[in-house]
């Protein structure tokens, strides 16, 4: 009997107000595995990725984890399964240092005070385990490069060992090293059995790491792609629905013939 994916969507519909964003939505995540999530502006990307997250549910469709059925209401309740994500803004507090980034909200504690030792001790050995440029951990997380607050974000959501990672465009403000150094980082996540739903307008970037990819157009699912045996014309006619309109057209030129 075949293992079930890890993380699987069956149905998925969201709407708000009269607009549906999310329509019948199937989606699967295994262990291991990077999947890249693609479409043009609009297609309901970030929404699918905050109904997974529990911070915008879906309205009907079921969410299942390792086969079975799961209510995922509340971000609380995604994070218990082992599902964490990192947002395209990061949602870093600008004010506060790395370790504080990384702590906020489950600081650790000892004799009722924060354990500061500890949790810098933690946060050192998470961010060296990630990457070699090694920011400065009491510096204020605004005076970080853009690559440094991207791996700080990602660190946050690693310090508790999900099992699941969604990643909503991490390279889309880095340069060329500093997103050599997020891809790096996401092949040795999926070495270590983690799951990942990458979200990427990048085509090189989606070639070069993932799996498998998922497009959405308007909404729906609009084809899903083995990444090493599609290719990026095919993929592209999907984000862009091309292939819809290949009757049309030729419909056309039928006529003005």
């Amino acid at each position: 009997m075949a293992t079930p994916p890890l993380l699987a969507l069956r149905g998925i519909c969201k709407r708000f107000g009269v607009v549906q964003v999310l329509a019948d939505i199937e989606l699967e995540v295994r262990a291991g595995e990077v999947v890249a999530l693609m479409g043009d502006n609009g297609a309901g990307k970030s929404t699918l990725v905050k109904a997974i997250a529990g911070v915008a549910p879906a309205d009907t469709g079921v969410i299942e984890w390792e086969g079975r059925a799961v209510p995922i209401r509340r971000p609380h309740d995604a994070r218990d399964l082992g599902i964490a994500t990192v947002y395209q803004d990061l949602a870093l507090c600008g004010n506060l240092d790395v370790v504080g980034n990384l702590f906020l909200g489950r600081e650790t504690r000892r004799l009722g005070f924060l354990d500061e030792v500890e949790m810098e001790r933690r946060t050192r050995d998470l961010l060296e385990r990630l990457s070699t440029g090694l920011p400065d951990l009491r510096a204020p997380v605004v005076s970080l490069s853009s690559g440094q607050r991207q791996m700080v974000a990602i660190a946050r959501s690693l310090l508790w060992d999900p099992r699941i990672l969604l990643l909503d465009e991490p390279t889309a403000s880095l340069g060329f090293e500093q997103t050599s150094e997020v891809l790096d980082l996401v092949d040795h996540l999926r070495d270590r059995g983690v799951g990942v739903l990458l979200i990427s307008h990048n085509l090189a970037d989606v070639k070069a790491l993932a799996d498998r990819a998922a497009v959405l157009r308007l909404g729906r699912n609009n084809g899903f792609f083995n990444v090493n045996t599609a290719s990026q014309e095919q993929i592209v006619a999907a984000i862009t629905g091309a292939t819809e309109n290949v009757p049309r057209r030729m419909a056309h030129r039928e006529v003005d013939w």
